[in-house]
């Protein structure tokens, strides 16, 4: 079966004044579908980079990147986006919840770039947001919901749209224990019970202890294939 995700001899690096400066040293990485994979290492280590290369969200300087058997890092900009809103769910550590808009709005805003008819959305929105247990709360804004409460619309927000692959980049890193616990059992649930692949950054080993497989990185380079996470 084709991976989800191929990465062979991926290079990226930025600039900063007239210095090069590398982030991504020769990585290569298999991640299959259905897979919920952890990616580890400490600040700098360039496992953010990885996950945005990932996502489409930037290119690689070479190297191959392909999602989905789809050459990414070949694509155009426009085109790049139109295949990240169909393909991506985006999950961020600090929720980028729009803070005039109710949790049922938020939601609903990957859908409005979609053909669904306004029932369609109504239904796809309801049923999104009862799966992470926020039924009685779509009608208020984010500064009524707590900061778990925030992550969970956060997560019914990428996955509305049903992605082929859900990326979270520290989802559990502004999160009291309690709340972090909530978020990561419905990752989990999203992943065994619905078969999404996950990909989460974290530098947390309990949240990490959670995923399925586990990369490090370490200063831009790969230090093992995915280890069988706990």
């Amino acid at each position: 079966m084709q991976p989800l995700v191929q990465i062979e001899h991926l290079v990226k690096s930025y600039r900063r004044g007239g210095q090069v400066v590398p982030v991504l040293t020769d990585i290569s990485l298999t991640i299959q579908s259905g897979d919920f994979t952890a990616l580890m290492g400490p600040s700098g280590s360039g496992k953010s980079t990885l996950l945005n290369l990932i996502a489409g969200i930037d290119k690689p300087d070479s190297g191959v990147l392909r999602v989905a058997g789809l050459d990414i890092a070949s694509m155009g900009e426009s085109e790049l986006a139109r295949w990240r809103a169909a393909n991506i769910g985006f999950i961020f550590q600090f929720y980028n919840l729009m803070p005039v808009l109710t949790a049922y709005e938020n939601v609903e805003l990957p859908l409005l770039l979609t053909r669904l008819s306004r029932r369609e959305r109504r239904e796809r929105v309801e049923l999104t947001l009862a799966m992470v247990k926020l039924s009685d709360r779509m009608d208020h804004t984010p500064n009524e919901l707590s900061g778990g409460q925030q992550q969970r619309v956060a997560i019914a927000r990428a996955i509305v749209t049903d992605p082929t692959l859900i990326v979270a980049d520290e989802p559990t890193g502004d999160l009291d224990r309690q709340s972090a616990g909530e978020v990561l059992a419905l990752l989990n649930q999203l992943n065994r019970e619905l078969g999404k692949t996950i990909i989460m950054v974290t530098h947390d080993a309990n949240a990490a202890a959670q995923a399925r497989s586990m990369v490090h990185l370490e200063k831009g380079e790969l230090l093992a294939e995915p280890a069988v996470a706990g």
